[in-house]
């Protein structure tokens, strides 16, 4: 309903923009485990870590939603 038909090219820019997107969310998800067990690591600063790995998370879900077309009932 909402979705336009996309073209092959904005297609192909977004799936490579989901993988841009998986790489950082991977790369955060390794700094976070590694400050996790460091007791005395800057709590805000790790906040501010899931933070941003939660919108990454929210983005690449939006992304992949572009990707696939409505279905009418």
């Amino acid at each position: 309903m909402g979705n336009i038909a996309l073209t092959d090219e904005e297609r192909t820019e977004i799936e490579q923009r989901i993988r841009e997107l998986e790489v950082e969310h991977g790369d955060l998800n390794d700094i976070i485990a590694r400050l996790a067990v460091t007791p005395t690591q800057d709590q805000l600063q790790l906040r501010r870590l899931k933070k941003r790995k939660l919108f990454l998370k929210d983005l690449i879900a939006r992304l992949r939603d572009r990707l696939i077309p409505d279905i009418l009932a």
